[in-house]
């Protein structure tokens, strides 16, 4: 199979259980690009981020949890997805998933 992850309009990193960044997908490095894009591979994810999503992020990576949120910059909405990845059972780090969607977008209730 080829590389499925360069080939989606969302940015997708995965770090290790320290913040490690392991992987980043195309669409992850050009947006991360002012900051190092690809060559982040290797570095603390911690040193990326600020006060207080610096403290979240350590707490998520001591106790495995999913955050999702919405933000708005410059005119773009994104939904941000960050939750754990597991190996052998057990949380390995944590995968972030960045898309951009619409300011408004319909939302529907499925019933049974």
């Amino acid at each position: 199979m080829e590389n499925w992850k360069d080939g989606v309009n969302f940015a997708i990193t995965v770090c290790d259980a320290e913040g490690k960044i392991l992987e980043m997908n195309g669409k992850a490095a050009a947006t991360f690009a002012k900051s190092g894009g690809g060559s982040l591979i290797g570095k603390s994810l911690l040193d990326c981020h600020p006060e207080p999503a610096r403290s979240k992020l350590k707490k998520m990576l001591a106790e495995p949890y999913t955050n999702a949120y919405t933000i708005e910059k410059n005119g773009v909405k994104k939904l941000i997805y960050q939750a754990p990845w597991l190996k052998d059972g057990q949380p390995a780090g944590l995968v972030e998933l960045s898309m951009e969607i619409p300011l408004e977008m319909p939302h529907f209730v499925r019933k049974p």
